[in-house]
This record gives structure tokens, C-alpha cells and sequence, in this order.
């Protein structure tokens, strides 16, 4: 993906709808093609009212987002531990597959280590992250996020060991 598309992407992603005149500009052919090109992969979608055009994330879109967010190397990640856990419990039903594997592999991404079927840990802060994917896929028990810096000793080794902290 060029780096047009990952920065038009981002700016999609802070408001819900940009007018195409903030996102591409009239001579700009980098920026026009590569909304095009989102458009034509599914990332994006144009609507029009009241005489303008608009360009919005679609659900693919926002899911590759979220991807770019925690692989660029803008991704804020910090170096010292805070000493919390971020604590994830993720329980979709096998009709909902497809997204359990997109939440899956952005939890891996993300660092996280799977230490039972449903249940992931960290201790980097993406929270907020899961916090908006949670709200824009409508998922309310079906992902927890739990933040804690209590856990038992025995489990604190093993997670240490994990995450060489």
C-alpha cells in the first residue's frame, strides 16, 4: 500500500465523512489515484450530498486501519512498562468466524499472547484500540477488555517469562 493510501486512510479515520476536496486535491494525481484505489479495493466508499462529494472508511477500510496503526513506524508503543495488563476476552460464535480471525490476528499484532482459547494478555496499551474496534464491529459481551496490575505471582512469572519484561 503506498504511503498516499496509509495517509489518506488515517485521515479517514478521525471523522466519520471528509469532503474529497480535504483527502484530494485538483492536481494532485497521487492523492486522486490513490483514493481511487481504495475506493476499488474496498477501503473507502464516495458519497455525494448536497452538491459534494464525500469519502468515508468502510468496515474493510477501518479493519485495515487498525492493522497499519499497530505495524507502522508510527505505532506508539511504549518502552517502559506502566505495570498494567491488559486483559482480553474474546468470545464469538462460529457464525461470526471471519471476524474472530480479523480480531485474532490483530490482537497478535498488537503483541498480545493467547493464554487460554478466549483469552489474551498484554501488557501494551491498546486498549483504547480494542475500545473502538469493540464499539465499530457492535460487539458488547462478546470482547472484554479488562485493564489490571493485579495478578498472582504464579501467573506473573509465566507472563514475564512471555513477555521478557
Amino acid at each position: 500500500m503506498s504511503s498516499h493510501s496509509k495517509k489518506i486512510l488515517k485521515k479517514l479515520g478521525q471523522k466519520a465523512v471528509l469532503p474529497l476536496a480535504e483527502i484530494a486535491e485538483p492536481g494532485k494525481y497521487e492523492l486522486t489515484r490513490s483514493l481511487k484505489n481504495l475506493v476499488e479495493a474496498g477501503y473507502a466508499d464516495i458519497r455525494e450530498s448536497d452538491n459534494q462529494k464525500y469519502a468515508r472508511l468502510t468496515q474493510k477500510g477501518r479493519s485495515k486501519l487498525n492493522t497499519l496503526l499497530l505495524e507502522g513506524e508510527d505505532a506508539l508503543v511504549p518502552l517502559s512498562w506502566d505495570g498494567f495488563w491488559r486483559i482480553i476476552i474474546l468470545d464469538l460464535p462460529e457464525d461470526r468466524k471471519q471476524e474472530r480471525e480479523s480480531l485474532r490476528y490483530l490482537l497478535k499484532k498488537a503483541g498480545f499472547v493467547c493464554v487460554k482459547n478466549t483469552v489474551w494478555i498484554s501488557p501494551h496499551p491498546y486498549e483504547n484500540l480494542f475500545t473502538n474496534i469493540k464499539k465499530d464491529l457492535g460487539l458488547s459481551t462478546e470482547l472484554m477488555i479488562i485493564v489490571t496490575q493485579f495478578i498472582d505471582k504464579e501467573t506473573k512469572k509465566v507472563l514475564f517469562q512471555s513477555f521478557k519484561k
